[in-house]
């Protein structure tokens, strides 16, 4: 439950501008698939038909299609953001990678990346990954940062804010700078369903899918103290593989 709301809040959320909280860009050197996975993922894919769930402009499903696997499916409910990556696999040449809203294609390994805690209906999203999955297939998800997390709503004007400002602070404050209307965190576009560990347990758990392997990986520089007790506000990224029950 959020702390301070109304004007107390006004007050505080006047002090900053909407590029306060605009993304930076991130994995640069490596790559955003080797950064969250290291470079034994490439062979968990190598040879296979791998469906990117919620593959945004298309870059990862791509250099995956580049680095070894026959087919990549990448899954994009935004048309804006499905047309950027057609626009990016013209550019660079690949052909054994297309991108769509929705396919009936049975895939050996279905990836999930940064995306878990933007889907608006997870519990949905995981009976269709099931549906998409070879009987041995496996999903790979990565997401991050939870919600619970300091920088977890999103709203990086300070550690905790989407936890101590109420949401509809937040969103007041967002509309001076935008005019989508959102009234909630997830009705903006990329929208946030608020995942923290437990609910993605909790979800997977009330699924076709369980989850075979987890890690939760801890803020830097918070390792020693980074435990079943604190890991919800010390997790930076969840990397957890599923497989059907």
């Amino acid at each position: 439950m959020a702390l301070i709301g109304g004007r107390l809040a006004g007050a505080v959320l006047s002090r900053y501008e909407w590029h306060d909280i605009e993304a930076r860009e991130g994995y640069v050197g490596e790559g955003k698939v080797t950064s969250l996975f290291g470079p034994q993922f490439w062979d968990k894919v190598a040879g296979k038909t791998v469906i990117d769930f919620g593959c945004g402009k298309g870059a990862e499903a791509i250099e995956i299609a580049k680095r070894g696997a026959a087919k990549v499916i990448g899954i994009e409910t935004l048309e804006r953001w499905r047309s950027i990556a057609d626009t990016n696999l013209v550019l660079s040449g690949v052909n054994n990678c297309a991108f769509l809203a929705r396919t009936d294609e049975k895939a050996d390994v279905v990836l999930s990346l940064d995306s878990f805690e933007h889907f608006d209906d997870p519990a949905g999203i995981l009976k269709e990954m099931a549906r998409l999955l070879k009987p041995d297939g496996r999903v790979i998800v990565s997401f991050g940062p939870p919600w619970y997390h300091p920088l977890g709503g999103h709203f990086p004007l300070f550690p905790w804010a989407h936890i101590v400002l109420t949401e509809r602070a937040l969103m007041t404050w967002r509309a001076n700078f935008k005019t989508d209307g959102a009234k909630r965190f997830g009705e903006a576009e990329g929208g946030l369903n608020q995942m923290s560990i437990k609910k993605f347990e909790r979800t997977v758990a009330a699924s076709p899918l369980k989850i075979e392997h987890m890690e939760t990986v801890p803020i830097r520089k918070t390792g020693r103290i980074h435990c079943r007790l604190t890991r919800e506000f010390l997790t930076s990224i969840v990397r957890a593989e599923l497989v059907h029950r």
